[in-house]
């Protein structure tokens, strides 16, 4: 039957339609970096109908994309090590220490690292995970979706209490002209500390942190469910709630220029509008990721599934990917390298990302016919284990 296999890859028991949503998320987070030139553009941001597209279609979303999918990867090594009668609680707190480690040398390279943050926030499902009860999981996530630490911030700035209308800390951006301008040894002492403080602010200020855990619970109550494993089962709940997920974004696209427009004219101050501006920010893109997620699982269940497999390698070597992204082209846009922030346009960033995909794409399916995993997926798995004999050479593709 269909839906008993469709999302599954021969082979290793992985599930091909998780490693394509993780590949097309890695892929547009990618997108939107390039156009960001890695952070630089905020030092000058000038809209135009590239980023505009871009930003519209991924920002939030990509990231979101990939949070989800660490949910359900989460499920599946608990789930296999419960089969063989093994807690593995403490190796996956081990696994997250070990990930988090790998984030805390990529950040030495790029800043904007959220390797750190998916481990850190990961933590928190070791103790979700003995919560049997998928509806209360569900329920905690759908708080963690309404923002309830900005809702409350927002209630105390329209009250005018001084501490929730102050500027936010993630505005101030000391780094930046080291970027910018600064050499290789400026670069990497930003990077240990000053440089990291506006993006971990972001993450507390823009309720992106709550949002990752509503997304972590989501994925994990997926694999509860056998929601990837046997996709077809699940075809119908998947276009309604589809349909859901397509109107709101429509909704909040179309009306949030007027919510805030509102509101505005009700001279609560600029810390209540900018408030409110995140959290219908984050509302819209929640909608949106559901949108990609479900538009990718309908499309792999149907002939168009020739078209987004090959981004299954991309999946499988996430990590590795991540980092080979930032080792390139940090030193293109940087001040220490090429510094080409200022010299491409967002059409030149565009056609040179998309290019850079492909490239990725031929080089994922390459590494992956002679090695069983990324070079970095295996290093974390042999300190995961705590063992080298791990296989690596030998094909994972077919």
């Amino acid at each position: 039957m269909q839906g008993a296999t469709a999302g599954r890859a021969a082979g290793d028991g992985r599930l091909e339609s998780v490693d394509v949503v993780r590949g097309f998320a890695l892929m547009a987070l990618f997108l939107v970096h390039m156009i960001e030139s890695y952070e630089l553009y905020w030092a000058d941001p000038r809209n135009g109908p590239v980023s505009d597209t871009v930003y519209l279609l991924f920002m939030g979303k990509s990231f979101s994309l990939l949070a989800l999918c660490f949910g359900f990867s989460f499920f599946i090594l608990m789930a296999r090590a419960a089969q063989r009668g093994v807690d593995f609680t403490a190796r996956f707190a081990w696994r997250l220490t070990m990930l988090f480690a790998i984030g805390l040398v990529h950040a030495l390279i790029y800043r904007g690292d959220i390797i750190q943050l998916l481990a850190l926030i990961g933590f928190v499902l070791l103790v979700f995970h003995r919560v049997r009860d998928n509806r209360v999981l569900i329920a905690v996530a759908a708080f963690a979706f309404l923002g309830p630490v900005m809702l409350v911030q927002l209630g105390a700035a329209m009250a005018g209490a001084g501490w929730a209308n102050q500027p936010p800390h993630h505005f101030s951006d000391p780094a930046m002209a080291v970027y910018l301008h600064g050499d290789f040894a400026d670069y990497l002492r930003a990077n240990l500390w000053d440089g990291q403080l506006p993006k971990w602010w972001f993450m507390l200020e823009s309720g992106r942190v709550l949002q990752i855990l509503g997304l972590y619970l989501v994925g994990m109550v997926l694999g509860r469910i056998g929601f990837f494993a046997r996709l077809g089962d699940f075809a119908r709940a998947r276009w309604i709630a589809l349909a859901i997920a397509a109107a709101l974004a429509v909704a909040l696209y179309f009306l949030r220029d007027g919510i805030k427009a509102g509101f505005a004219a009700q001279q609560h101050g600029a810390a209540s509008e900018r408030l409110l501006s995140y959290l219908l920010g984050s509302w819209f893109e929640l909608a949106g990721t559901a949108v990609w997620f479900l538009l990718l699982l309908a499309a792999y269940e149907s002939p168009a599934r020739v078209l987004i497999r090959p981004l299954a390698a991309v999946g499988r070597t996430t990590l590795t990917l991540y980092i080979l992204q930032s080792l390139v082209f940090v030193p293109v846009f940087y001040g220490f390298g090429l510094g080409l922030y200022d010299d491409w346009n967002q059409l030149t960033r565009l056609w040179v990302g998309l290019a850079a995909i492909a490239a990725q794409l031929v080089l994922a399916h390459w590494w992956l016919r002679r090695f069983r995993y990324g070079p970095v997926e295996w290093v974390w798995r042999a300190l995961t284990f705590w063992r080298r004999d791990v296989p690596f050479r030998g094909a994972a593709l077919g």
